[in-house]
Parts: C-alpha cells; structure tokens; sequence
C-alpha cells in the first residue's frame, strides 16, 4: 500500500510570534477539519460574528424605505450602494424601540444609550444609568475563544463627563456598547491604537531591548516574525503561500497607512473645526481595520459608531457645508432632502464597502466571513425632523452561516420591538434569552 503523506494540520488560532509582536493569520486550508463539510456544518466549528454599524440623526425615510416587499424588492436611492450585494441583506421595516424614547428633550442621546440596549436611560448629566447591551451580552458568553472579547470603533471621540443633549450624559451619546447600567465601553477612534490592539501583542519571550528596539525604529511588525513565516511556507501548500503572501503583502500596506495618516484635527476659520484631517481616508482605514480584527480571528463581536449622536459633521468633500445635524432638522424642505439624499446614501457607500470587503474574505474553503455574520445598521432615530423611534431603518447583511434569510425586504405592520430582533439574533449565536431590554419578550418573525 503506497505511503500516504499526513496533511500538515494548522490551528485556526495560529499566530506568528517573536521578538514582542504576535500575527494572527487568516483562514488558509491548512486549517481545515479532517471531516467533512456537511460533518463540520452540523458540529458548529463555524465561528460566527456580529457586527453593529451605528449611523447618527436618522435617515431620509422616503429615500430608504423599499416600496416592495419579499425577495427582489426594488433599491431606493439612499440604498443603491448595496445593489450588487441585494441578495445578502435583509431589510426590517417597522421596528420601534419605545425605551429610546427621551423624559422631554433629548431624543440624539436617549435612541443612542438604547440603541443596542433596548433600554430607558435615567436623564441625567452626573448619573448614568442603562442596561448591558446585545453585543457585550454576546461577548460575555463567546468572548474567550479569541483574543478580544469585543472591538468598540469610532470615528469621533470624546469624555463621558458633562452633559450633550439637553440634560443627557455624554455617556449616552459617545458610546453605543455598554457591559453594564453604569459602564459604557469606550470606542477607539484612532486606526494606530486599533492597529496595536490587532497585531501588537504581547511575546513573553521577547527581552527589554528587543521591545526597545521595536518602539525606538517603529519598524514593521511583520518583521519579527520572517522566520516563522519561512518555517511556516515550507508546511504549506502552494495555493496557501499564495494567500499567506497576498496576506502578508496586504498587512504591510495596511501597517504603513496607519503609520503614515494625519488624525490631527483641521484648524481653520471659525476657530475651531472638528474634522479630521481626509475624513473618507479615515473611515475606509476603519473600514479596512474591522474586517482585520475578523479575518485575523482577533475578535468576533464588533461596533462601530460613523460619528457620535447628533453629529454636526459638515460634508464639504459631498458639496454641502451645513451639518448634518441641522439639514436633518429638514422641516420638509426639498432643498434640505436632497442634502439628506447625498450625505446617507454616502454613508451606505461606506457600509457597503464593508460589506463587500467581508463578503470577499474567506473563512473557509468554500465559505467567507460575511456568510457567518451578521452585520446590524440602524440610527438613534429614523426621521431626523420627527426624532421618531418608530419605524427605525433596520438592514441586516449577512446570512449567520444560513440562519437569515438574505435578500428580502420584510415589513412589520405591528411595528415590534427592536428588543425582539435582538433576542432572535443572540439565539442564533446559542445564547437564549426569553427577555431583552425594557420590551422584548420573544424572538421576531420572518428572519429564517
């Protein structure tokens, strides 16, 4: 009987190391289980993800809102960035979530603290008080398989302390994941941090002046680890030191980016400008950043605010000069719709490329990390006129290895909870709640 060779077997949490700096590697089919992919289906080696993409003041609703329901519905203006990518998504229309709702003014800060919690805050600039939200509920029960329990990101910073929306805590409108009533989880904002957090890590058996070194040349991490890179291809076979290469190529691109952007804030007239220097540059690093932490397996649960609640953001690289906060305030002006018009369906274009960059990930020899994701968008508030918490604009993308069913526009004229979307979502993941939030008292229909 001719010998046959064992297939060299690599460890899905397989990372280079050596002299201070540790590299996750992506999915290569080296990692693949011995048995067969409909065995694998059915043990759950899948590591599901999720992922929530918080977008600020609301959108333009007749510009999003699909006009058909069930499969190939038709794509409203605002959503025509994610055209080709239809079949992987899921529109919700007719979600509410009445906890968001504000004691009197607020709206901004009351829909942001509730977003991902379900969840009436008290009103209050000094005493915050909310509820653990669904994606730190999640990481407390997935959270150890990987490195990071969970990722906050964020385009704009900001301190808890003070007050934001007429009497609300800025607690409430910087930070959307909170791991408990009193205890937001701050967002990271600055890609060179995010990038330290990812392929920083920690080597026990690296010296003092190797660690110096490194900080002292700022030298590229991936070259700690050249010579574990080539033991590592000599294991592999040829269609996986293609991707290795193509991944390595594609860190250190990635690396000098981080390296080289300005995050210095523009100052020019008026005195004071909060924008960060090549604002696109800088979600699109975030963008490409997200999709790391999953392909490296550094994380499975992430959130990512595109701006604090109430963004005063102006878009002067889209032609339009007053901020978003205030067009939002549209007062059913046309003039100030077709502003709404250009600024959401940019920030869908932004969406949409994460979506396209994840569906283009592998995770498997026949599958990619979108097809075990789910990545959840939504705003504070759905008109920003109205400051409604009704009828919110709800998309999901990806299939959670097929427990959505994708390419659908569904319509709830019931108008749920949102509370009740989220307990079906943490069942799909294995953690079965029968309540979440102030509302939620049962998983949502026509998800499956």
């Amino acid at each position: 009987m001719p010998y046959t060779p064992r297939r060299f077997k690599l460890s899905r949490r397989a990372m280079l190391g050596g002299a201070g700096a540790l590299v996750a590697l992506p999915w290569l089919e080296a990692m693949t289980p011995s048995r067969g992919r409909a065995a694998r289906a059915a043990g759950g080696d899948e590591a599901l993800r999720l992922l929530c993409y918080y977008l600020p003041n609301g959108l333009h609703m007749q510009s999003w809102t699909p006009q058909a329901e069930g499969p190939g519905f038709d794509i409203p203006l605002i959503m025509q960035p994610l055209a080709a990518l239809q079949d992987d998504i899921l529109v919700l229309t007719g979600l509410k979530n009445d906890p968001a709702k504000p004691e009197g003014p607020g709206d901004h800060a009351s829909g942001t603290a509730g977003f991902l919690t379900c969840t009436h805050v008290k009103k209050s600039e000094t005493e915050i008080q909310n509820a653990i939200s669904i994606d730190q509920l999640l990481a407390n029960n997935i959270g150890a398989q990987t490195k990071h329990a969970s990722l906050q990101f964020g385009t704009q910073g900001g301190g808890n302390a003070g007050g934001c929306d007429s009497g609300y805590s800025c607690a409430y409108t910087r930070n959307i994941s909170w791991a408990d009533e009193m205890s937001p989880v701050p967002k990271v904002t600055q890609p060179q941090v995010i990038f330290d957090l990812l392929f920083g890590g920690f080597d026990p058996g690296a010296t003092a002046e190797e660690l110096a070194k490194r900080k002292e040349r700022r030298l590229s991490v991936l070259d700690y680890v050249l010579t574990d890179i080539e033991a590592l291809e000599t294991k592999l076979g040829k269609a996986d030191r293609a991707k290795l290469d193509q991944y390595l190529t594609g860190v250190r691109e990635l690396e000098k980016r981080v390296e080289d952007e300005d995050t210095t804030p523009v100052c020019a007239l008026p005195a004071f400008d909060g924008n960060y220097v090549d604002f696109e540059a800088h979600v699109d690093l975030m963008t490409d950043l997200m999709v790391l932490a999953f392909q490296c397996d550094m994380t499975r649960v992430v959130t990512f605010m595109l701006e604090n609640a109430g963004s005063y953001r102006t878009y002067d690289f889209l032609g339009i000069g007053e901020s978003h906060h205030v067009i939002s305030h549209h007062m059913n002006d046309p003039a100030n719709y077709a502003k709404l018009e250009v600024i959401d369906t940019w920030e869908i274009e932004q969406f949409a490329k994460l979506v396209q960059r994840l569906k283009d990930a592998p995770d498997g020899p026949d599958t990619s990390i979108l097809d075990n994701t789910c990545v959840f968008l939504s705003s504070e508030i759905s008109d920003g006129n109205a400051h409604n918490h009704n009828n919110l604009p709800v998309l999901l993308a990806g299939n959670l290895c097929g427990q959505i069913n994708t390419g659908r526009h569904v319509v709830y004229p019931d108008a749920p909870p949102l509370a009740n979307l989220f307990i079906s979502l943490l069942g799909m993941y294995g953690v079965n709640v029968g309540s979440f939030g102030d509302d939620g008292t049962g998983p949502l229909s026509g998800l499956g």
